[in-house]
């Protein structure tokens, strides 16, 4: 049962033009990181879904390699939206009402973050919900020069999309290969091999918030490492 569902599923993703498939994969991230869309759209769902039928590295790198950095690019074009609309924007949208829906304790917490932690923030926002939405667009109001922030969120964004492509190309190649086989725990790997992944994400998730909670709950202090990492230009 398990497995004839999963294979339908495969079915369905692999019928997807490659083309089209790795365009919607980007297209998802792009917003999915860009301001306020990013809370509701799951990007990283759908990164998942289409690596299903990404072949692994050793089969065909091309393909592999192809969706890795048109999501990376999605991320970023994503981010450098966030961080335009927060320069030319920023105070309006927060002020907006979808910015107040958001609430005034999220913006303050992005904020405090980014001032007492300044380029380090940018990477680690790329790895918590809200602030990876938010930190782009305070990063724009704060005066930090844009190839500086690009400079700091390129790597997590590549980190990022290389480990939500590479597990679920592994997930769906596995798969094929044990329902090929017709071996009857086939769904159950696949299903391990995702929650594996989803709670070793959510620890990561966790251990980082609980090691910059501290920043985020407090203004910045004033420490001029800090004040050079968001002003330099």
């Amino acid at each position: 049962m398990v497995n004839d569902i999963l294979s339908w599923i495969l079915g369905v993703v692999d019928s997807v033009d490659p083309v089209l498939r790795i365009a919607l994969a980007g297209l998802a991230i792009l917003l999915e990181t860009s301001v306020l869309i990013g809370l509701v759209v799951p990007g990283d769902s759908v990164v998942i879904v289409a690596s299903l039928a990404t072949p692994n590295p050793f089969d065909n790198p091309v393909q592999y390699l192809a969706l890795i950095l048109v999501v990376i690019a999605g991320a970023l074009a994503g981010e450098s939206i966030g961080f335009a609309l927060g320069r030319w924007f920023g105070p309006r949208i927060r002020s907006s009402r979808i910015g107040r829906r958001i609430g005034e304790h999220n913006w303050v917490r992005a904020e405090n973050f980014l001032d007492r932690r300044g380029g380090i923030a940018i990477f680690v926002s790329r790895f918590l919900p809200v602030l990876h939405s938010l930190v782009p667009l305070t990063v724009g109001m704060s005066g930090m020069p844009y190839r500086r922030f690009i400079a700091w969120t390129a790597p997590a964004c590549a980190i990022w999309a290389t480990a939500y492509v590479t597990v679920g190309a592994t997930a769906g190649g596995v798969t094929r290969t044990l329902i090929a086989d017709q071996l009857h725990y086939a769904g159950y790997v696949f299903v391990a091999i995702i929650l594996g992944f989803l709670l070793v994400a959510w620890l990561v998730k966790l251990a980082l918030h609980r090691l910059n909670e501290r920043h985020m709950a407090r203004a910045g202090d004033g420490d001029p490492d800090t004040r050079d990492d968001i002003r330099r230009s």
